[in-house]
């Protein structure tokens, strides 16, 4: 058995942000460690910079705007109700107003929206044949840069499987609604819902024979992790332990959340109740939601790999959120409020607990060091929706945060509000830059935002 934390030996200088990378090593199992300052003697005589890591977080259905939008630009601004959850990060977050999608007025409301968040360029109206995004989307471009740096390219999250068909009432597939991430203008890239594949993809694959299908992951790679916590300095041997507890609460609670029910008396189910509880995946949507989000944190800490998009629903989606008080019904019912004073209270307590997940993962990253700073100071974590007001269906004015970014020269902490018609796609020429992407232009945009 192979005990050693070892960097991989391949040479070639493309490959460099692999052979940095250390792993702990077990039978059949390959557990990547996150970025330790004490463990330079295994990366080489160069200290090595944390990369920068990026994320795009949708959720559907739009905002109350009234409710989400500030009045005041700046450092100064005051909190809205739907933001208020961010008070705690706020000097972490950018609120950014007035960026719009031009290529989106035409079409449908939901799926000429959603197929182009993240490549801002005209999605084709078609039934199934011919599918087009109108171009490779942003988190792609960045994936396709670091090529071969990690062992994973990007990872593609979400919580609903694929919706295929076609939607009679407005003539588009609803193969759109699924995706926001796009190899090329006719690829969509396939989004994992199983929180137990992304765990095992991000940190190798077990052996499934004999006693070694009955233990975790984290258990094969226990002595190499006490042998080589034994060669860290004091704060880095705190550090791997903080690291190891977190991936073992994430192991606890996917085994939890896909445990067989116990009790020898079953209820009686209803069709749609037994659909919702779709194998593979938590019943319960806050816990898959958050499960999803702290993978992807472990994911970013151990650089499995710096780029992640995430769906927190597929467009159109109708999630109940009964859940939270006084909410009864599905998200997009409740988005066409028509000005409905009871429905827009509704709306906008999803939109602020979209916020909440939005902030306990900012809070994580945040409070996880890494090299001079964080691993939020060196991440660039975008989260948004498609459209504006879910009633009007409108994709200008966007609802979009920007948190960490801080070892970019990203000034957080402000409300920054775009005046004309500026495009979204002007937010990504910015990210792509900054992640060492030199292009003159991306999608529809006309100039780098200044953030």
């Amino acid at each position: 058995m192979n005990r050693n934390a070892y960097p991989a030996t391949t040479s070639s200088k493309r490959t460099q942000g692999v052979n940095r990378r250390l792993f702990l090593r077990g039978t059949g199992a390959a557990l990547g460690l996150p970025f330790l300052a004490s463990s330079k003697w295994l990366r080489g005589s160069e200290a090595v910079a944390p990369p920068l890591r990026n994320a795009f977080i949708y959720f559907p259905n739009g905002v109350w705007e009234k409710a989400w939008v500030p009045e005041k630009t700046g450092s100064d601004y005051q909190l809205t109700p739907s933001l208020e959850p961010i008070e705690a990060i706020r000097n972490k977050v950018l609120v950014l107003t007035g960026l719009d999608k031009k290529h989106s007025h035409g079409g449908d409301g939901h799926y000429a929206k959603t197929a182009n968040f993240l490549t801002g360029m005209p999605v084709a109206k078609t039934t199934g044949k011919n599918i087009s995004s109108g171009g490779a989307s942003v988190d792609q471009l960045i994936a396709q840069h670091n090529s071969g740096l990690t062992p994973i390219p990007s990872l593609e999250l979400g919580t609903e499987p694929v919706i295929s068909g076609i939607d009679s009432n407005v003539g588009y597939t609803r193969l759109y609604g699924s995706h926001i991430s796009w190899q090329s203008p006719s690829r969509p890239v396939a989004k994992e819902i199983n929180p137990r594949v992304v765990y095992e993809r991000l940190f190798g694959q077990k052996q499934a024979k004999g006693a070694l299908a009955d233990s975790n992951l984290l258990d094969y790679v226990l002595e190499d992790a006490r042998r080589v916590r034994k060669t860290l300095g004091r704060d880095d041997q705190f550090k791997m332990d903080e690291y190891l507890d977190s991936v073992r609460s994430v192991e606890r609670r996917i085994e939890y959340a896909m445990r067989e029910d116990p009790r020898q008396w079953q209820p009686t189910l209803d069709a749609a109740q037994i659909a919702a509880r779709r194998p593979g995946a938590p019943a319960e949507f806050r816990e898959h939601i958050d499960v999803m989000l702290d993978l992807m944190v472990l994911a970013f800490q151990t650089d499995s790999t710096r780029v992640c998009s995430m769906m927190f629903a597929n467009d159109v989606s109708g999630r109940n959120f009964s859940f939270l008080d006084g909410v009864k019904g599905g998200h997009h019912e409740l988005s066409h409020h028509e000005n409905n004073e009871k429905k827009i209270d509704q709306y906008q307590r999803i939109n602020r607990w979209h916020v909440e997940q939005f902030t306990k993962m900012i809070q994580k990253m945040d409070a996880i060091q890494e090299g001079e700073g964080t691993l939020l100071d060196h991440s660039m974590i975008m989260f948004g929706s498609s459209f504006s007001d879910g009633n009007r269906h409108d994709p200008d004015n966007l609802p979009i945060l920007l948190a960490g970014g801080g070892s970019t020269g990203i000034e957080s902490g402000r409300h920054l509000a775009a005046e004309g018609q500026v495009p979204l796609c002007n937010l990504y020429l910015s990210m792509l830059r900054r992640n060492g992407i030199e292009l003159e232009s991306f999608g529809d945009s006309n100039a780098e935002l200044s953030i």
